[in-house]
């Protein structure tokens, strides 16, 4: 998937002994975007900032070595070696190996000082190629937006499973001159991250999307940097998914950043060598939140944070090395908010900078990045809304470029079931962004043009199979109850082929699963990590059908 940026120039920084001026190229083949304001709480944007680095460097895969060589060297060797001879020569070798032994120590300690000039050279010399090089690998520019309460990034990691997001209000700066609300790629290169720890308390630092990048002829377009970018389908998708999995119903408690400190120490002094590798949080009413580390078993109390739900819970997350990005946040953290989506599932912890927050959404396991298998957008509002109430939805968002679906619904006269409906669509056509940090709605276009969905829908395979069981009328809805609280259980049965199973699910008043369950084989081994499976979307399906 080609996507095509033009830079006037490079992101640049002017570092002065009284002042820094941070300057960001935005893309100019998009919708005028710019800001230009002083920072006012320096310290603590150099660390959100300098967090969000750690988030696009962030690379947790599995890298095993390359031993063919070696192999092919060692099969080699073992043709032409003589085992008999070897074995009468054995003692003779024992003897010299003693006798050369002290002199080969020597020899190694010689060498080892000849050699230390060039050895220091060759080190600097690497230093020097991989500051050079870094742009090449980063290739994926953040995306920034402005909205008129606050400007916020966003970027994913290396291995798709981490995800980003920097929201600064506009109390951070002072000075504020100008600002074009919308969404745009900058130009955010990785020497930018070192004139970012030259930020100081002392110096006046001004952070501006130049706004310059729009008013430049087309006869001047030499002038500017043309990047196309060949985008993963996988990069895009799981933006995609991370949106979704944001709205979705979570259980929600707070950490002191104490907690946070102990729990990133006891992951540095301990290095498992064998599984389980999760973390176990147990969450019981009124009582102090637990965390116990596996396999060692290690448990850790958070006195400072008791646990304010009203039902016991334990859920186990893996991927837990992740959480080392907020490390540098803790000095300048009020609390860390932790949304978890149940056992296996993606997890959010949100960082109460005061005047900021920070974003760090993790997929059920590293291996278990956000594109390739989790399926979340299945498990979202689904709710059956004509185009023309999408499209009025849409425009009053536009209007305030953020706000709750309970005040759009009132405004614009819909049912809440519709509007989220509306919303959950465009989340998912990377349209618009749930805020975890203040429960709204916000405007945001992941691309200039549309995206392609036909391409990015990950779920088609199961949705076509599920849309089949209805044109088959193999779906039969055999239970249907609801609860003081509005939340509906539904129970049925799917017939394929010669079997027949049983889903069961649970959705909420806004029509989004918060549990189900299937007899096939394929949710038995994966239960929701990955989505639901064909046979619960038809039932869901089947039973909107009916209500209809």
């Amino acid at each position: 998937m080609e996507f095509s940026y033009a830079y006037k120039g490079s992101t640049s920084v002017r570092d002065r002994a009284s002042e820094t001026q941070l300057s960001f190229s935005p893309d100019t083949k998009r919708p005028p975007t710019y800001f230009i304001g002083e920072l006012n709480k320096n310290v603590a944007f150099r660390e959100a900032i300098s967090a969000l680095h750690d988030v696009v460097v962030s690379d947790m895969r599995f890298k095993p070595k390359d031993k063919t060589q070696y192999k092919e060297w060692r099969a080699k060797q073992e043709e032409n070696l003589d085992w008999v001879e070897i074995t009468n020569q054995r003692q003779e070798v024992k003897q010299k190996i003693k006798e050369v032994q002290a002199e080969l120590s020597q020899l190694y300690q010689n060498s080892w000082e000849r050699r230390k000039p060039y050895w220091d050279a060759r080190s600097r010399f690497q230093n020097y190629v991989f500051q050079q090089q870094l742009d090449f690998y980063f290739v994926f520019d953040p995306v920034i937006t402005v909205h008129p309460d606050e400007i916020f990034f966003e970027c994913f990691s290396q291995d798709e499973s981490t995800y980003g997001r920097l929201g600064a209000s506009y109390e951070v700066f002072k000075n504020i001159n100008e600002f074009a609300c919308g969404t745009t790629n900058i130009d955010y290169s990785a020497a930018l991250y070192d004139e970012f720890q030259k930020i100081r308390s002392y110096k006046t630092t001004q952070f501006q999307v130049d706004p310059s990048g729009f008013e430049v002829q087309t006869t001047h377009e030499e002038t500017f940097k043309e990047v196309k970018i060949d985008l993963p389908e996988s990069w895009v998708r799981g933006f995609l998914q991370v949106s979704s999995a944001m709205s979705l119903p979570a259980i929600r408690f707070d950490l002191h950043p104490m907690d946070i400190y102990n729990l990133c120490l006891i992951l540095r002094r301990h290095k498992e060598k064998k599984g389980p590798r999760s973390l176990r949080y147990h969450l019981t009413p009124g009582q102090p939140i637990k965390i116990v580390f596996e396999p060692w078993d290690i448990e850790l109390t958070c006195p400072r944070s008791p646990y304010l739900g009203s039902e016991e819970q334990m859920i186990r997350v893996w991927g837990r090395r992740r959480l080392h990005i907020l490390e540098r946040l803790i000095p300048i953290t009020q609390k860390f908010t932790v949304h978890l989506l149940g056992t296996g599932m993606p997890s959010f912890y949100v960082a109460d900078l005061g005047d900021m927050s920070f974003t760090l959404g993790l997929s059920g396991w590293t291996a278990n990045d956000w594109a390739q298998a989790g399926n979340f957008d299945l498990m979202a509002p689904r709710a059956d809304v004509d185009s023309y109430t999408q499209q009025r939805v849409f425009e009053a968002l536009w209007e305030t470029w953020r706000e709750t679906a309970d005040s759009l619904a009132d405004r614009l006269n819909l049912s809440r079931t519709a509007v989220l409906g509306a919303l959950g669509a465009y989340t998912q056509a990377g349209r618009a962004i749930y805020d975890l940090n203040k429960q709204v709605y916000r405007l945001r276009e992941l691309s200039r043009e549309p995206l392609p969905m036909e391409r990015l829908r990950f779920a088609n395979e199961r949705e076509e199979k599920a849309t089949r069981f209805l044109s088959q009328n193999a779906v039969t809805v055999t239970s249907a109850t609801s609860d003081t609280a509005g939340n509906i259980a539904l129970q049925g049965m799917v017939r394929e082929n010669s079997r027949e199973y049983n889903p069961a699910l649970t959705c909420d008043r806004d029509e989004r699963m918060i549990q189900a369950e299937c007899t096939c084989n394929w949710h038995q081994q994966n239960k929701l990590y990955k989505g639901p499976c064909e046979h619960i979307l038809a039932l869901r399906m089947q039973h909107a059908r009916q209500c209809r």
